[in-house]
């Protein structure tokens, strides 16, 4: 190939790629068998209600009956996604968990089997607290924009898990959201640039030997919010839009007062005031689904998006900012831009009969569930029968995890 050829393909080529919008094309979400209302838990713990309710803005939390895990809630998850679109296109498949199973396979690789892609995929598990399922978002964004024609299945599936009677038990949940990425998406423009933070903080963590994580509640809340303050400013520096044009704003949610504290937060930080009514309109919508779900890590923020989007009356063209958080510590701040004709798309029925089909539990089953462990000692081990989802944890023999398609 000539000079003059490599350089007109070369120009071509990023022609195209700066031409390629990419985003979410799809968006879909699964939860547990079972919910525990924070009545039952304030009744068990002499708390007032209102401390719940009021003070974290929870109603309650979703528990996972003991044959469901981030697999089976991952693949429940995007199953839909793959029958409304086919497998066609879906070269890679990224994992975005902190409740990993395994120190080696990525539990992908079973969502992978449980929904019969096709071998010729990509899977890998990303984790960075509650921030990976962004990083999971960018990396699908990067693939698309090499090779327009491809589609990447991004699932986020968490178990938030924290010890009984401790301040952290309140915020637990468990969901799954998983994400179709591609070219001219129909859903949600992803747009550039985006604004980054980074700082070795110990706010929450969990090291291995430890099923529960740890905690240090009032240095998470002051990570949160230096990684807020960090991100915008990132962003701002970046070229990214004026603070005043987004019409909403979806935020990692820990508890979902915590996404107004961020919200007040960055506000304030850039100057302007925090008028009670503007924020509750820039964030009522997105804390609907992470209320009565509770905290489900990487997928929190991307539920909030589901929430805003199967709610609000019409967001055609409008900007969306999304501030993701993950403990440790490594923030986003980025934009997406909501596509005409959006809500032709939209699965919003079923994301209601994901969270009204939970059976209500009392605190002693709950406690029991919690309290539940799996053998380590590779002996066979069946477990109980207990959701009615399409894909069930059958049990363990030989430490290999056994799951089942219904």
């Amino acid at each position: 190939m000539s000079t003059s050829t490599a350089s007109t393909a070369s120009t071509t080529s990023t022609a195209s790629t700066a031409s390629t919008t990419v985003g979410i094309h799809d968006l879909s979400f699964a939860t547990t068998e079972f919910v525990l209302p924070h009545t039952a838990l304030a009744e068990y713990n002499g708390t007032e209600i209102g401390k719940y309710h009021v003070g974290i803005g929870q109603q309650s939390m979703s528990v996972p009956a003991a044959d469901e895990d981030i697999v089976t809630l991952g693949a429940a998850a995007a199953a839909p996604i793959v029958a409304r679109h086919g497998a066609d296109g879906i070269r890679t498949l990224v994992f975005a968990t902190e409740s990993s199973i395994d120190q080696a396979k990525a539990a992908g690789v079973y969502v992978h089997s449980l929904l019969g892609l096709p071998s010729a995929t990509r899977v890998v598990e990303l984790k960075q607290a509650c921030y990976g399922a962004t990083a999971a978002l960018q990396f699908a964004i990067g693939l698309i924009h090499r090779d327009p024609s491809q589609k990447v299945l991004v699932v986020a599936s968490d178990v938030s898990k924290y010890e009984l009677d401790s301040p952290g038990e309140a915020t637990q949940g468990a969901a799954a959201v998983a994400m179709l990425v591609s070219a001219d998406p129909a859903l949600v423009r992803i747009e550039d640039p985006s604004g980054l933070f980074t700082a070795d903080v110990m706010d929450f963590w969990r090291p291995n030997y430890r099923d529960a994580a740890l905690v240090d509640g009032q240095e998470s809340i002051g990570a949160y919010l230096q990684a807020v303050q960090g991100t915008w400013k990132d962003y701002s520096e970046q070229g990214g839009r004026p603070l005043e044009a987004f019409s909403a704003f979806c935020y990692h949610q820990p508890f979902t007062k915590m996404a107004y504290k961020a919200h007040r937060h960055l506000l304030n930080s850039a100057g302007h005031d925090t008028d009670e009514t503007a924020v509750k309109q820039a964030l009522g919508l997105t804390t609907a689904y992470n209320a009565v779900i509770g905290n489900s890590y990487t997928a929190s923020v991307y539920l909030g998006l589901a929430a805003l989007l199967d709610q609000a009356e019409d967001l055609t063209g409008q900007p969306v900012g999304f501030l993701s958080y993950g403990s440790g510590s490594v923030a986003e701040f980025f934009a997406g831009t909501v596509v005409p004709g959006y809500r032709e798309h939209l699965r919003t029925a079923e994301h209601r009969t994901a969270i009204e089909r939970r059976q209500a539990i009392g605190y002693d089953r709950y406690r029991a569930l919690h309290e539940r462990t799996l053998p380590t000692d590779g002996s066979d081990h069946a477990t109980p029968a207990e959701t009615t989802g399409p894909f069930r944890l059958a049990g363990i023999s030989g430490h290999k995890r056994l799951y089942e398609k219904r």
